[in-house]
């Protein structure tokens, strides 16, 4: 059984930072695509970041230089290390894993103060 527990959300002011982390049970994150989604009140799903199984990464355009996608693969977790935060950044943050399925976490909520 897939599991994906994802923490490290909260209430941060405008230009701080937040690191999300993201722990899988039940599957291998380094063998799989994985990444952030995240969805902010009134809006779609949004694409934050991916990491493929041979480390590459990719980035929304408007995230793009602020956050980072890493993964630490003995501990099966992927982590989102977000800087330079804005008010627009609030939303729910979903961590997910691609196989021939896409499971996805339950959700983390980062809220950005200006």
């Amino acid at each position: 059984q897939v599991q994906l527990v994802e923490s490290g959300g909260g209430l941060v002011q405008a230009g701080g930072s937040l690191r999300l982390s993201c722990a899988a049970s039940g599957i291998i994150f380094s063998t799989n695509t994985t990444g952030w989604y995240r969805q902010a009140p009134g809006k779609q799903r949004e694409l934050v970041a991916i990491i493929t199984s041979s480390g590459t990464t990719n980035y929304g355009d408007s995230v793009k230089g602020r956050f980072t996608i890493s993964r630490a693969n003995g501990k099966d977790t992927v982590y989102l290390q977000m800087n330079s935060l804005k008010p627009e950044d609030t939303a729910v943050y979903y961590c997910f894993v691609t196989m021939t399925l896409t499971y996805w976490g339950q959700g983390t909520e980062v809220t950005v103060s200006s």
